[in-house]
């Protein structure tokens, strides 16, 4: 034992090595399913323009090197965000009588959860699908389509153009609503304000515009998105006939 009365008062009050391993708290190990729940986040709290690998490493507490011990590049976080959001989509049974309804219910569910996180739909923008969650959602919309007597190329290319305008939907709905958040918009007009100067225009240049003004601004953004998956979908020809 030390002979210095100090040194035996520091020892008496320190804890064993034991109790000091354990009070010690330890990091979580980087998961793919922790990347995930941090890329989420900050598309959640920032918007998908915040979304980089230095970023999601920041909200996990380390740096980005440890995040290439499980994913590749950023294309692999778009990869995994566009997977978590499609485990949630619930799949019908297909059915021939209702196939219409079944698509458009699938795709708004996808657009809901789009919305939910501004902009992330840029990240199935010229996404070619790996995670299975996503190609199980695809393999379901096929088979409603098929189930509708669609021939399986036509089929194909309708995914992919309905895919295609509900990303771009989604996006075009986080813009707006982001642009709304900073002062001095003005360009965000509200649908009183966009009949006003479309009725305020010379007739001579802009004749249909102006008589048509009310039909142009008509319609809430959700009611356009059906009308236009209808229009697709309603121009799609089951081979049984």
């Amino acid at each position: 034992m030390s002979a210095d009365p100090r040194l035996r008062r520091a020892a008496r009050h320190a804890l064993p090595a034991a109790e000091v391993a354990a009070a010690a708290p330890r990091k979580k190990p980087i998961t793919v399913e922790r990347i995930t729940d941090a890329a989420l986040e900050v598309v959640a709290t920032e918007g998908y323009d915040a979304l980089t690998i230095r970023r999601v490493a920041a909200v996990l507490g380390t740096g980005p090197s440890s995040l290439y011990a499980h994913i590749v590049n950023k294309d692999d976080i778009d990869d995994l965000l566009i997977g978590r959001l499609y485990a949630e989509v619930v799949l019908p049974e297909p059915d021939p009588a209702a196939w219409r309804a079944q698509l458009l219910e699938v795709y708004t569910q996808i657009r809901d959860l789009y919305l939910q996180y501004p902009g992330v739909s840029r990240a199935a923008l010229a996404m070619v699908p790996t995670n299975l969650e996503t190609l199980r959602v695809g393999e379901g919309i096929l088979a409603i389509l098929l189930a509708g007597g669609i021939e399986p190329r036509t089929a194909a290319w309708a995914c992919d153009a309905m895919s295609l305008y509900v990303s771009a939907y989604a996006l075009e709905q986080s813009l707006v609503e982001q642009r709304r958040k900073h002062r001095n918009q003005e360009w965000v007009l509200s649908q009183e304000e966009l009949l006003d100067r479309f009725t305020a225009l010379p007739a001579e240049k802009f004749p249909l515009t102006k008589r048509h003004a009310t039909e142009l601004i008509s319609g809430s953004g959700h009611e356009r998105f059906d009308f236009t998956l209808g229009l697709l979908m309603n121009n799609l020809q089951s081979s049984a006939r």
